[in-house]
């Protein structure tokens, strides 16, 4: 009687072992599961989510088959039930198991977002308020509520206040947080370049430099031009001569301009007209980058005052107006025979 029943015993230890080994194989095949996706996926995990209420959100996105094996798969390995709320990315091949443990390490999906050199604070507002997964804050407020926002002075111009750059962010971040990165990105470049420059130079205040590097970043985008654009207005600051810049008076246009200038416009009275106003306009007019900072802060030695377009992307250089207007004509003749081919 005892050798049957220790044999009865022995069958079902058998039978439980090799039930666990089944169990345990199914868990490890579950965990070794690649996620039902083809494309990138960015997944939210919301705050307070346990291990129920995280299953219910995997099998109603159809990230996984089946959600039979997941509660036995956090009991055998509990270290990947430790996990944290955020947004994710999710690459197609990532198993189970390998998602658990992103969801453990806390590594939020990282999105990007870029601002190029010589765009103007409206341009950068438009590609904020396009950016998915960011907390939109900015909409409506003008630019000297943004400008308080930032810390600068009441009603002041945030204009060319910000470091054009590839910013990165995680979900939840807010767009004047982001603009605050670039704020300080951008003062930092700019002291740089104010305490490397030329200290003839006739600037009051690092803004000046900033403000002249805004025009240099609209006027040209070829790096061997920057230092010459630079010259020609720097020269012209020494002399009392107007710097007449066309993008200050686009600037100074606002929604008005429709991609040409009139004569009108060139005699408008605005702040940012130089072809009236003396000296440098009362603001940057875009985001300048390093490159065009680096070239307000040390120009050419030139004897330039002009500059216009060579119709081959490049500008003409001169010293005097008869000069610059042969110039002026010589483009002119070229932009008619390329119109008439």
């Amino acid at each position: 009687m005892k050798k049957r029943k220790l044999k009865i015993l022995s069958i079902i230890i058998a039978l439980a072992l090799a039930l666990m080994f089944w169990g345990y194989q199914k868990i490890e095949r579950f965990a070794d599961t690649p996620l039902a996706i083809e494309q990138e996926t960015i997944f939210k995990l919301p705050v307070g989510s346990g291990r129920v209420a995280l299953a219910g959100l995997l099998m109603r996105d159809q990230l996984v088959h089946s959600g039979r094996w997941f509660p036995w798969l956090l009991w055998v390995e509990p270290e990947l039930a430790e996990f944290k709320a955020g947004t994710y990315r999710f690459t197609p091949g990532m198993t189970v198991r390998q998602m658990l443990q992103l969801l453990t390490s806390g590594k939020e999906a990282q999105f990007t977002v870029r601002f190029i050199e010589g765009s103007r604070l409206r341009d950068w507002l438009q590609v904020l308020q396009q950016s998915k997964y960011l907390q939109h804050t900015l909409a409506g407020k003008s630019d000297a509520q943004i400008a308080v926002a930032l810390g600068m002075p009441q009603g002041g111009n945030p204009e060319g206040q910000f470091y054009p750059d590839t910013y990165r962010y995680t979900a939840g971040m807010s767009d004047i947080d982001l603009l605050k990165r670039a704020h300080l990105r951008m003062n930092k470049v700019l002291q740089a370049a104010w305490d490397e420059r030329d200290t003839s130079l006739p600037y009051k205040t690092p803004t000046d430099l900033l403000t002249l590097a805004s025009i240099i970043e609209k006027e040209t985008a070829l790096p061997q031009e920057r230092s010459k654009v630079a010259s020609v207005f720097v020269n012209r600051l020494r002399i009392g001569m107007r710097l007449q810049t066309d993008p200050t008076v686009i600037y100074g246009m606002g929604d008005s301009y429709n991609g040409r200038i009139t004569h009108k416009d060139l005699e408008a009275s605005t702040a940012y007209n130089t072809y009236v106003i003396a000296g440098l306009p009362s603001t940057p007019i875009a985001m300048p980058g390093e490159a065009a900072l680096k070239a307000a802060a040390n120009p050419a030695k030139t004897p330039y005052l002009y500059f216009v377009a060579d119709g081959k992307g490049g500008h003409t250089f001169t010293t005097n107006l008869a000069s610059h207007n042969q110039a002026v004509r010589a483009y002119r003749r070229g932009l008619k025979e390329k119109n008439e081919k």
